[in-house]
């Protein structure tokens, strides 16, 4: 089975285009033999002294030799004019085969440096599984590189072909440096990394798009000891950066330790990491290095995890070897405390290296923050996840440190904020229960909608409910079942607090039961994480008052 990046292929949303590519792929998982490795979603920028050039292509298929196929694939229909094949109207290049060029030597210019001289070896093929090419001679490619609707059966094996290690006596052997040389080129070139700020308990998977992202560049700086300070606002890519750091540490032989204080997320990370390492929440932590000592947490007791925290780090200062890691990667470090971080850090091999990642933004706690004098700092303001116009509300209507810089390429997303009339909950749920017949009537799935409420779970009016109108709530128990996974309530809605969906998303989030009395900056950091949260569209549901101060004005966009 060939090897597909970035991992997590399988979960990913499918629909139009999208789920054409993914079904090629699974065709290429399951017909190209495991010397071969496929890289999908690729996208470039590139300086030409003043000018950037952009570039993207669909598939790269690394042969066993490091020959480099380039597919592009194109669903739908095509047009065949007298100047070739041209896509549909679109943002892209219409000329098909003006644009593979194009690519194909922007991407020889960026190897040529990184394979000691020698010349890549790249070819393409495009791929158009939905049209049937009536002038193949006339189409500006050579016709044997293009596999339409009537070769669609042949692709795997002309892809094998094409990306075959060279024949004959002259041929060079494979070489491992240069296909590692290729893997990591295409790795950084991923338009699509998993992202863990997901639905927790979903099966599926969100994906983000870093334009030039934290996730790349940030792995690029090297410096010793490595003690890397990230700061770095919502959407911006501060777990999808942990998650490539870790991976990076298993490729090196490090082990590597990924914390954070969240459990969802924590539960989330664990999903789709790589095995080879450990993952938890700062406590979970605690308590499987007490019990590995023989030492079961009383959870019952006064001041159970305060006692649970300074064992953990008599412990740490023991450094057993069993508990040494070569990397640490904490993330949400704004929820942490000055003692864990001592304790975490004990846990390091002497040459380990440490991650902070973190957004003050979020600190829904009041925790102050932890020192890290002497790391190394860096910071990222833009959010790629959350829409535009969303981000522009939250820069208008609350007191924010600093605007925050919107890089997610969804607009029109047109936030609403529904007030709810009365004090009493009927009021509120009539409201929510708008929301919810809106979001679906947008054409958002149930399972796309996540409901978020403005106070804690012990304090929510919506806790003790399991239906709002004909819609059963999936709900957390408060219980986690004999594997360690959350348990919830059956049902088709989902609902949590913002302090469990912090550091999480969905596609359309309806945040409600929202009322404060002034913008405290507890509150300001409440409404922050909470509109952050939506990767399309965002509903607010909210007192009168509330809904005042949040109202866009007239003629406001």
């Amino acid at each position: 089975m060939a090897r597909i990046h970035p991992e997590g292929w399988r979960q990913l949303p499918a629909s139009g285009a999208r789920s054409r590519e993914l079904a090629t792929l699974a065709l290429f998982a399951g017909a190209l033999p495991d010397d071969f490795a496929v890289y999908h979603g690729l996208h470039w920028t590139r300086a030409e002294g003043e000018h950037t050039v952009f570039g993207e292509i669909t598939f790269a298929v690394v042969g066993p030799s490091g020959r480099v196929l380039l597919i592009e694939q194109q669903a739908g229909f095509l047009d065949e004019t007298a100047e070739g094949l041209l896509r549909p109207p679109s943002r892209r290049a219409r000329k098909v085969s003006v644009e593979l060029a194009r690519c194909t030597e922007a991407l020889r210019a960026r190897l040529r440096p990184l394979l000691d001289g020698d010349e890549p070896r790249l070819d393409t093929l495009f791929y158009c599984p939905d049209y049937r090419v009536r002038q193949p001679g006339t189409a500006g490619l050579d016709p044997a590189r293009i596999v339409d609707a009537s070769r669609r059966d042949e692709l795997a094996a002309i892809v094998r072909t094409l990306a075959a290690p060279d024949a004959g006596p002259e041929a060079k052997p494979p070489a491992p440096e240069r296909r590692a040389t290729l893997h990591r080129f295409f790795a950084d070139l991923l338009e699509l990394v998993p992202d863990v700020q997901a639905l927790a308990g979903r099966a599926e998977a969100l994906t983000t798009r870093l334009s030039g992202g934290l996730a790349e560049w940030a792995r690029r700086i090297d410096f010793t000891p490595f003690r890397l300070h990230v700061t770095a606002t919502a959407g911006s890519g501060k777990t999808q950066l942990a998650l490539a750091a870790y991976g990076d540490a298993l490729r090196a032989g490090r082990r590597p330790l990924y914390v954070c204080y969240n459990r969802p997320l924590a539960d989330h990370f664990a999903r789709i990491a790589p095995p080879g390492g450990e993952v938890a929440t700062f406590h979970r932590l605690c308590d499987r290095r007490l019990r590995a000592a023989g030492r079961i947490p009383d959870f019952t007791a006064p001041g159970a995890f305060r006692r649970m925290e300074a064992d953990f780090a008599a412990l740490a200062a023991v450094r057993d070897p069993a508990w040494r890691f070569g990397e640490l990667i904490v993330d949400e470090g704004q929820d942490f405390a000055e003692p864990w971080r001592d304790a975490l850090l004990a846990l390091l091999a002497d040459d380990g290296r440490a991650w902070w990642l973190e957004d003050p933004m979020q600190n829904l706690y009041g925790r102050p923050p932890v020192p890290l004098p002497g790391w190394v700092r860096i910071t990222a303001a833009t959010n790629y996840r959350t829409p535009a116009d969303i981000v522009d509300l939250l820069n208008r209507r609350l007191p924010l440190p600093a605007p925050i810089r919107a890089g997610s390429p969804v607009a029109g997303s047109a936030p609403e904020v529904m007030a709810w009339h009365g004090d009493g909950e009927q009021g509120l749920m009539e409201a929510t229960r708008r929301a919810i017949t809106r979001a679906i009537g947008l054409g958002f799935r149930r399972d796309m909608i996540a409901l978020v409420t403005f106070r804690g779970r012990e304090h929510s009016r919506f806790t003790p409910i399991t239906h709002l109108g004909p819609h059963r709530l999936r709900a957390f128990s408060g219980r986690y079942d004999l594997f360690g996974e959350p348990e919830h309530s059956e049902g088709d809605l989902l609902i949590d607090s913002v302090y469990r969906f912090k550091g999480q998303s969905a596609p359309c989030v309806i945040f409600t039961e929202i009322d404060f009395d002034a913008l405290d900056e507890a509150t300001v950091r409440k409404l922050f994480v909470g509109a952050t949260r939506a990767t399309m569209k965002l509903i607010l549901v909210a007192s009168p008052r509330a809904a005042a101060v949040l109202q866009p004005d007239e003629g406001e966009p």
